[in-house]
């Protein structure tokens, strides 16, 4: 009855709010101008800053679109040339002009590097507006899930935060917060665990994400980098509060006097609602919550000082009662596999960061950024589950309706898993980047240090019970893996780059060395990207490198063998992974329609890879550089506005990424057996080899009241390889055969696909000091469509004759779920 009450709660708020609201939208109209010729610049951006309104000007230059009365400060931008700020008042049913006049960056390329900002014709850089990721349909409220709409990017799991790049793996995407690089925990295997990404989308100004080609500045991995800047806490206090059936949270912002600004964020997510909904019944228990704040300080009129401080303590209980999965074929193909748990799995982690950011103006041309912080973890992972799964052919009863199937058991099987496993990890960063202006130059230069240490404590087992080929019942250890071990190291990197502007054309050029002390490895990686402005509405874009991925703690750990450590090739003799990328891009934006086109084109290849398997998100590595690879695709983005102030846009991309081992020195027939398993030196899908992926943001008004806003997300991906088991008729546990994986990705999951709906109604409440004081109502109702998508496969044995022959049983992901949430802005 309780959540009944929700939706009609926030229908009667809507009904009775709707005639107050209708009035208070004025417009804002003007032109923006070249102020050398004097003529419109088309394309332009014109963005009410902290907010999502806004446009782009038309062949002429000139703009419009509605927006509530209010101040508001405006920003209008456009590639090349200075922004422009202003603030405008915005009257009940009236017109507000505003004219910009923009001047030529002349001699100010060094504006990308000194601002810190990525050019957004950039190839393969997508810039976003955390305000927009708000307004998406989502099941919390998390500016990380939010990147998996963008250019390049494919996600197949909506528990997860973790999202794939143009072929990457999870783990090879880099997360930054104000130049300090921040880290996901290590232990996740379903992404129910994960809760709340680390970046704040209530404290961030702006997101970008680079997809490929990105700057020297960053290293250490091979697919992206998503880089979020925090607003500046300063004027008079602001900020934001939401509460949904799923998650809550709070942000406030303002200055301390003349000097000094603050900014703080809570958030708290109890989605017990969301995994509910499951096949596997049981008290799910989920409880994840962060603090964050930012202060800054001005020290004089050269220097500033940021201090920005993260906790997070994230709780996953689950006691599991049952499980009952049917699939196949109706009716005459169907089976059920149904499975009674006893136990509890209680899982965790701790994440603590800490940081300081002195920046310097070193005159008028030259700046300087120095950086020290701290990032802890503290993980946890025990269990102790007992399950009895039972497989089931569906039989059509002759007597029967053609829904009515008897149950007939096939086969039965016994496992008990247990574990005590945890892990500490303390990176240690001090990093220095220093930037500088010189004609048509901008130059950048920088250092870092790193000091890290995992302190990894693993027991786990499975045993299992089931018959010996003589038909004899007996309970064997399948899986046995215990450690205790200590791994510290440390990495010094540099870099140096230039941007430098030949008339039309932008190159910059860079270079980048990265040292890695446990495997005494340096490595170097040259990198170079191009923009060539063919028009104002028209830009190519380039980019060429070579990118390192050291190996630290997941790809160190590999998969051990029962009975061996888990810690077997902590010897140093490994190598960073590398990748040769090279990408091209189009960016063309059609001012008559007001439609912004972009096509990528890319390729890459991969050396001295350490080959993995993706158990839901969970990625196992084999602690070893045995194979090689390679990744091609495509991406197309079409964004524009079917309403004034609401962007929308679809994305296509289609990826190809395939890997080949190394043929193995070691002879014994094992592992010429597993060679032949892997493709035997031929060319095999990698794990992350999804053909095409489709993604669609929809934001328009409700006709007739445009203080109703709806949102379309939605997500689709083409199945993505999976490796099936295989008896191995050589090996035994107490005359019990152990079975082996199968010919490697040689089979896919099915199509993942989503459709998440939200509507939200805008109420003013008051207007404080000029200033709108607005409440957000939203109804959303995620996975519109009830779609069963499955994230893995478990596979169940069974016999047929004299034969053994496996089941594969969907593990399957959220159904169709009511959220309904509130926000005011203040």
């Amino acid at each position: 009855m309780r959540a009944l009450l929700w939706p009609v709660a926030a229908a009667l708020v809507f009904a009775l709010a709707a005639p107050v609201d209708a009035q208070v939208w004025g417009e804002l109209a003007g032109r923006v101008t070249d102020a050398a010729t004097g003529d419109g610049i088309p394309g332009a951006t014109v963005l009410i800053e902290g907010n999502s309104f806004g446009t782009n000007t038309a062949t002429d230059g000139s703009y419009s679109f509605r927006i509530p009365e209010g101040t508001w400060p405006v920003r209008v931008s456009f590639v090349g040339y200075r922004p422009f700020r202003d603030t405008v008042v915005v009257s009940r049913g009236a017109t507000t002009r505003l004219d910009a006049v923009l001047e030529e960056a002349v001699g100010e390329l060094g504006d990308v590097a000194v601002e810190g900002e990525a050019e957004p014709e950039a190839v393969g850089v997508s810039r976003i507006d955390p305000r927009v990721v708000r307004d998406m349909p989502m099941p919390m409220a998390d500016a990380m899930r939010g990147v998996k709409t963008e250019l390049g990017v494919t996600s197949s799991n909506e528990l997860s935060n973790s999202y794939s790049v143009r072929g990457g793996s999870y783990d090879e995407n880099q997360f930054f917060i104000d130049g300090f690089e921040i880290y996901r925990p290590l232990r996740i295997s379903q992404g129910e665990q994960e809760g709340l990404g680390l970046i704040n989308g209530d404290l961030t100004s702006r997101m970008t994400l680079f997809a490929g080609g990105f700057p020297v500045r960053y290293g250490g991995k091979l697919a992206s980098v998503l880089d979020a800047t925090y607003a500046a806490p300063e004027g008079r206090p602001s900020g934001t509060a939401y509460a949904s059936t799923l998650d809550a949270g709070l942000q406030a912002a303002g200055a301390l006097g003349d000097r000094a600004g603050v900014a703080f964020a809570l958030r708290s997510a109890r989605p017990q609602r969301f995994f509910a909904g499951q096949e596997l019944e049981g008290a799910y228990d989920p409880n994840f919550s962060d603090a964050q704040g930012v202060l800054d300080w001005r020290l004089s009129s050269a220097h500033s000082l940021r201090a920005l401080g993260l906790y997070a303590r994230h709780r996953f209980r689950l006691a599991p009662r049952q499980q009952e999965t049917t699939f196949g074929i109706y009716p005459n193909l169907v089976q059920t596999v149904a499975s009674d748990f006893e136990g509890i799995e209680e899982d965790g982690y701790d994440i603590g960061f800490g940081g300081l950011l002195l920046t310097s103006q070193l005159g008028e041309s030259a700046r300087a950024e120095h950086r020290v912080s701290v990032f802890t973890t503290d993980e946890f992972e025990t269990y102790d589950v007992t399950s009895r799964t039972s497989l089931y052919r569906r039989q059509q009863r002759p007597e029967g309706s053609q829904a009515d199937l008897d149950r007939l058991l096939e086969g039965q099987t016994l496992q008990q898993d247990l574990a005590n496993n945890s892990i500490q990890q303390t990176i240690w960063t001090a990093q220095g980047r220093y930037f500088g202006r010189l004609g048509a130059h901008g130059a950048e230069a920088g250092w870092q240090a790193r000091a890290l240490r995992f302190d990894d404590l693993i027991n786990e087992k499975t045993t299992f019970t089931g018959q010996t080929d003589g038909g004899v019942q007996r309970t064997v250890t399948a899986d046995s893996v215990a450690a205790d071990t200590t791994f510290a190291s440390w990495q010094v990197s540099g870099w140096v780059e230039d941007a430098v502007r030949i008339g039309r054309l932008t190159l910059t050029p860079g270079v980048r060395a990265d040292y890695f002390a446990y495997n005494e490895e340096l490595t170097l990686s040259p990198r170079l990207s191009a923009v060539y402005r063919l028009s104002p509405q028209t830009s190519l874009t380039a980019a060429a490198g070579i990118y390192h991925q050291a190996p630290t703690y997941r790809e160190l750990r590999g998969d051990p063998d029962p009975g061996t450590s888990a810690f077997n090739t902590l010897d140093g003799d490994i190598a960073s992974p590398r990748a040769t990328q090279a990408v091209v891009g189009l960016d063309h934006f059609f001012t008559s329609r007001r439609l912004a086109l972009r096509a990528e084109a890319y390729v890459k290849k991969y050396d001295d890879l350490i080959s993995y398997d993706v158990n839901n998100v969970r990625v196992v590595y084999s602690a070893e550089n045995d194979s090689e690879g390679y990744a091609a695709g495509a991406d197309f983005q079409l964004r524009g506005e079917l309403v004034p102030g609401r962007e929308s846009w679809i994305t296509y991309g289609l990826l190809f990424t395939k890997e080949r081992f190394y043929t193995p020195e070691a002879t014994d027939e094992q592992t010429l057996a597993r060679f032949e398993a892997r493709g035997g030196g031929d060319w095999i899908p990698r794990p992350t080899d999804r053909r095409h992926n489709l993604s669609l943001f929809v934001q328009d008004y409700v006709p007739g009241d445009d203080t109703w806003t709806l949102h379309i997300r939605t997500l689709y991906g083409s199945g993505i390889p999976t490796t099936p088991p295989a008896r191995d008729q050589d090996r035994s546990i107490d005359a019990i055969s152990v079975f082996d994986e199968g010919q490697r990705n040689v089979i896919r999951l099915p199509s993942y696909f989503r459709f998440d709906l939200g509507a939200t109604k805008r109420l003013q409440l008051a207007n404080l000091a000029g200033s709108p004081l607005e409440l957000l109502a939203t109804i959303e109702v995620l996975n519109v469509f009830d779609q069963t998508n499955a994230v893995a496969y478990s596979w169940v044995e069974q016999f047929s004759g004299d034969r053994r022959i496996y089941t594969a049983v969907p593990t399957r992901l959220t159904p169709r779920t009511l959220n309904v949430r509130f926000r005011v802005d203040f």
